[in-house]
This record gives structure tokens, sequence and C-alpha cells, in this order.
């Protein structure tokens, strides 16, 4: 920030912000457009995407910014944004193709159709910035195969736990700790939630019922821990991960095994700690005189010590993520390679064959973090790409959903790009992947 800020106040007073669009107009897209335009200098939302146009042009008017050009076509994109104005279109490719913009923040959700806004942006040589765990969990590890065949950036956002957790994680590193573990607090968890039992609750904060069942049920902590692990190479203990119900996060330490921290590095949660939100790391050193002066400034006695931020406001970090991309082709929080852990499908009760998974934050079934040789190895279908599958065989509840128990919709993007993915990287040697089921 203390880079970025100044960078951004030099676009500002050159007359040349940084010009990024936005593909989506929920609840999340509302507060980051809100924020762009009321409070970042250096950096103007030139456009947003969304299928109900209202929806788009609601965004503006709340931000309190002039009203929005329609566009129907990538001429009149391109004319609205040479001209200073705000465009508004039901088609994100659109903004993707258009010049004069240098980076598309993927906000819908969606696994499908983000999917297809990704590559479009590469194609069109944009920068990707995700608040799109969903389809990070799913594809990063091949989406970000793509970005660097193309030369751009592809980033999950600063303010949202995995964000958090990799800024942290990169400082402990800067001061010479070793990271050995890093996760969100969690609140409260209960995969048999439905958006029956929380669309009371989703209404109140203007929220859509499947997306606070993912909350709940605990598919959107395994998705973000899966983001971090596949930046960090970390993985988890064991399916589903520790998860330590705490009082407070710097109690975390006691709970986390050591052996499994040294041994790999894990991805983790604690469950009911104060401060109730953000994100931790765990840094690891032993040498004495560091040791010495960590207990003199109350970061206890050590090898272990936790480093936490208390909070994560990813409607107003997110433009950093934009600014440190642009700026600097500085991902906040990218893949490093290989998928190291994947989420998988579990059944909310017991299913019957015909019957349709109706995916992430639905009434069928619920994500849990595994790793990824475990879930390759024995065939666990993603939680990303449940959704549209029709179950050809009977699945009890809390059973792991196989992708011989299901047949896949016809002619998806995602799936191509998740066989692409495991092409690119392979399943380990047969002795790696017993070690591994091993220590699940």
């Amino acid at each position: 920030m203390i880079i970025v800020d100044k960078e951004l106040e030099k676009r500002q007073a050159a007359g040349n912000p940084i010009r990024v669009a936005m593909s989506g107009a929920g609840y999340m897209a509302r507060g980051v457009a809100t924020a762009i335009i009321q409070g970042i200098p250096g950096m103007r939302l030139v456009g947003v995407a969304n299928r109900t146009l209202s929806a788009a042009q609601q965004l503006y008017q709340e931000a309190g910014a002039e009203p929005p050009v329609v566009a129907t076509s990538l001429g009149e994109v391109e004319a609205a944004v040479a001209q200073g104005h705000y465009v508004v279109t039901e088609d994100a490719h659109l903004l993707c193709k258009a010049a004069g913009i240098e980076a598309i923040i993927e906000v819908t959700g969606e696994i499908e159709f983000g999917a297809q806004v990704v590559l479009k942006a590469f194609e069109s040589g944009k920068h990707v910035i995700l608040m799109n765990a969903e389809l990070d969990a799913t594809l990063g590890p091949i989406l970000k195969v793509y970005a660097d065949r193309h030369g751009v950036v592809f980033t999950n956002t600063d303010g949202d736990e995995p964000g958090v957790a990799m800024n942290l994680y990169r400082f402990v590193k800067s001061i010479g700790y070793h990271p050995v573990a890093a996760g969100n607090i969690k609140g409260f968890i209960d995969p048999y939630r439905t958006p029956d039992t929380q669309r009371e609750f989703a209404a109140r904060n203007s929220q859509k019922p499947k997306m606070i069942t993912s909350f709940a049920d605990g598919t959107k902590l395994s998705m973000e821990a899966t983001i971090l692990a596949n930046a960090t190479g970390f993985g988890v203990g064991k399916r589903g991960m520790n998860g330590p119900r705490c009082a407070d996060v710097r109690e975390v330490l006691k709970y986390l095994p050591e052996d499994q921290m040294l041994n790999r590095g894990i991805v983790d949660y604690a469950l009911g700690a104060e401060p109730g939100t953000g994100a931790f790391v765990v840094g690891y050193n032993a040498e004495p005189v560091r040791q010495q002066y960590m207990r003199y400034f109350k970061m206890g006695d050590g090898p272990f010590y936790l480093f936490y931020t208390p909070y994560h406001l990813p409607h107003l970090q997110l433009p950093l993520t934009v600014a440190r991309a642009v700026l600097f082709r500085d991902p906040t929080v990218t893949p490093a390679g290989k998928p190291m852990c994947d989420v998988i499908t579990i059944a909310k009760r017991d299913l019957s064959p015909g019957e349709t998974l109706d995916g992430i934050g639905g009434f069928t079934c619920f994500g849990t973090i595994e790793n990824a040789d475990v879930s390759r190895a024995t065939g666990l279908l993603p939680m990303g790409l449940s959704e549209g599958c029709r179950l050809i065989r009977a699945v009890r509840r809390d059973q792991a959903i196989l992708y011989s128990d299901v047949e896949l919709p016809y002619g998806r993007v995602c799936d191509a790009l998740r066989a692409a993915q495991e092409s690119h990287f392979p399943v380990g040697t047969a002795l790696e992947v017993v070690t591994t089921l091993r220590s699940s």
C-alpha cells in the first residue's frame, strides 16, 4: 500500500487513471464500485457488464456517478470509454475485448460463465482480478498457466481471506521466519444448512440464499483454503482440515499438529475464535537470539509464532489488487504451480439415481477440502463442477461423490478446462499417491 498509493496518485496527476471494468453487479460488486468511484484516485471503473442492465445502472447510481451509457457493440463500448463516459452492457466479452481497458474484475461467483470471461480477457491481453473463489479453487492452476502464456496477471484479491493470509505469508517470509501454516478464522459451520435455513438471514443482508448457504455449510471456507494452498504449496493435515475450536485465534498454536506444519505446511482454520474474522499465518524460527527478542515483544516462547490480521474488507481492498497487477505485475494471491488441494463434493442427504446436483450452496451437497493427489487418485468429483450433474447411482449422506457416480452436463467449458488442468499437472507417482493417502 505504501508504494501503491503513491503510484496511483501519479496516474491521477497525469490524467491517466487505471481503467478497469467489472463482470457482475451483485452485492460485492456494488461495494467494489462505490470504493473505486468514491475513494480511489488514479483508478476509474469505466464499465460494468451484467445480464440485468438495471442492476449495473443502479451500481453507478448508488456510487454517485453520472448515468452510464448503454452499449450493445464493441464500437459503442470503446467510444464511451474514449469519451470518458461510464458504460454498461449485457455482454461481458465486449469489455474484455475493448481497447482502453487494462484489467477485468470477475465478481459473478459463477464458474462456467466466469471461466469464459477470464479466457476472453486473457485473449485480449487484460489482467484478471478474481472475486470468484469458486472459479479459482476449481480451475485456478490451469487459468494461471493460460495467463502466463498471454503475459498477463491472474490473481485473487486483497481483502478476501486468501489475499489477507498471502500478504501475511509474504511478510513473515520477509522478516526471516518460515511460514508453516495459514488460514481463516471461522465463526460457524453446519454442513447440512440449506437455502431454506439461510433464507431469512440472506434477506436481512441483501444476499442470495445459496451464497449464504455456501458460507454456513463450509464450502466457501474450503474454497478459500484451497486458493491459499495452491498459492503457498501447503496441503491439509486431513480431509476438511483440523479446525480447532478456540476462544482466541492465538490459541491455534496449541492445537495445530507440529509434525504437519513442519513436514509439509498446512492450511487450516480456527473455529469460533476472537476476533471473529481475518486470517493468520504461523511462522517458525528456532534461532535462540530471535526467540529472545520475540519473547520481549510478547510474541511468545516460540519456535512457532502466530501472525494475524483481525479484519478482511474485500470490497475496499480489491482496488489495491487491481493497482498491484497493472502497475507492478504483482499478483496478490495466485497458484504457484500444480494444484495442492481440491474441494470435493459430499452428499448433504441420501441421494437417489436420477437426481440432479444443485451445486454450491444448494440442498444436495456441500464441499470440503482434500489434498489434490488424493482427490485425483480416487476420482472425486470437484464441488465446482457438481452443479447440473445427474446421479447414476445412489449416494448416502456424508459420502464423497465420485466422477463415476454422475453424468456431467454436455459441452461445458469448465469441464474442458478441468481436463486440461489434469493433463498439464499429472498426478504423482504411485508411491507419492499412496504416501499422501496414508498421511490423510
